[in-house]
């Protein structure tokens, strides 16, 4: 019995000793900003969930803070800075929020370029890797994704033609769907996520431009009801994300904690965070079907004339690129066909 009750007693103490180590103080904290709310998906599923992995698998000492919202301070197209220059550690953010700031990697954003957020995540992060090194080079990258293909969201009249735009104001969420929606006629604003609520409110926007991830959490479906898709093969429209470190900051850790940092980012997060936005585009799909929205999916002979009106973008693209334009062009689709077969999307 007293041999029971002592290893009880070690049992009990180290188990103290255990819970006392985790809830120690971490020997690094890290800011990580980003601007969405925190009941969107991107920062309950992914952020959330990767800064508590980070510090599980540090055993407490890599403790992340994390701020969505813009809780820290600027607008979504200073995330990338803040994080470059040390104002944060981490942030998350859109690349095409600062047009012409990464242009080797607008190839992803080009109109009906991207397939599901896995797939083309996946792509991205192996073509940054190899093609965006200097665009990046300030930065420690963590992963770079996509969302899944864009939808369209409109206040006043179902889309059920490239002609129903005509006049429309109508949310650019890049450069390249800019250019895109002015070659169907409609009148495209360039604006974050963050301002679409308000702008649609207001009547500044007819029509919002957005995967249906998004449309949830921002309750755009309850001020644009009707929501057009464009199915196929490959989308009408993606953005792409910059999830980054401060590289300084990166470099200053020691090598055990930053081999936690390297088990989770690469091509295994990349597809793991395009899983879980082709999770969500259901979830929002959902809730706006609640809400007793309309729904109306573009037959293949329309879509087709959208990809004819919007090939000159493409065709910009590759020419204001030089030389290398049609190579990248290639090889970007290429890797969009490889991770098709690979994960069967």
């Amino acid at each position: 019995m007293k041999m029971k009750t002592l290893l009880l007693s070690l049992g009990i103490a180290a188990g103290s000793l255990s819970a006392a180590g985790a809830n120690a103080a971490a020997e690094y904290t890290f800011k990580l900003h980003h601007f969405l709310p925190p009941m969107s998906m991107a920062h309950r599923d992914f952020l959330a969930p990767w800064a508590e992995k980070i510090k599980k698998e540090s055993n407490g000492r890599i403790d992340i803070e994390v701020y969505p919202a813009m809780q820290l301070g600027g607008k979504p197209p200073q995330l990338f800075d803040q994080v470059r220059k040390g104002v944060v550690d981490i942030s998350w953010t859109v690349a095409g929020y600062t047009p012409g700031r990464f242009p080797k990697g607008e190839v992803f954003e080009l109109p009906f370029m991207a397939t599901s957020a896995e797939v083309t995540s996946m792509a991205i992060q192996e073509y940054g890797s190899k093609e965006m090194q200097k665009e990046l080079a300030d930065v420690h990258v963590l992963a770079l994704h996509t969302h899944a293909p864009g939808s369209l969201h409109s206040r006043n009249k179902m889309i059920k033609t490239m002609d129903d735009l005509a006049d429309m104001k109508v949310r650019a969420p890049n450069k390249a769907m800019a250019e895109a929606f002015s070659n169907v006629g409609s009148s495209p604003i360039f604006m974050p996520v963050t301002q679409m609520t308000s702008a649609l409110s207001k009547g500044i926007l007819d029509v919002a431009a957005l995967p249906f991830e998004v449309v949830a959490p921002m309750k755009i479906y309850e001020l644009a009801t009707n929501h057009t898709e464009i199915k196929g093969e490959r989308g009408l429209y993606a953005q792409f994300f910059i999830f980054s470190m401060n590289k300084k900051v990166y470099e200053s850790l020691p090598a055990d904690l930053q081999k936690v940092i390297d088990n989770n980012s690469g091509i295994e997060l990349s597809q793991h965070i395009g899983q879980l936005f082709d999770k969500s585009e259901q979830w929002g799909y959902d809730i706006a079907k609640k809400n007793g929205n309309s729904f109306y999916s573009l037959p293949a002979t329309e879509v087709k004339r959208w990809q004819d009106a919007m090939q000159s973008v493409t065709d910009d693209w590759i020419a204001d690129m030089g030389p290398e334009g049609k190579r990248l062009y290639d090889e970007a689709n290429g890797l969009i066909s490889k991770y098709q077969k690979q994960v069967g999307k």
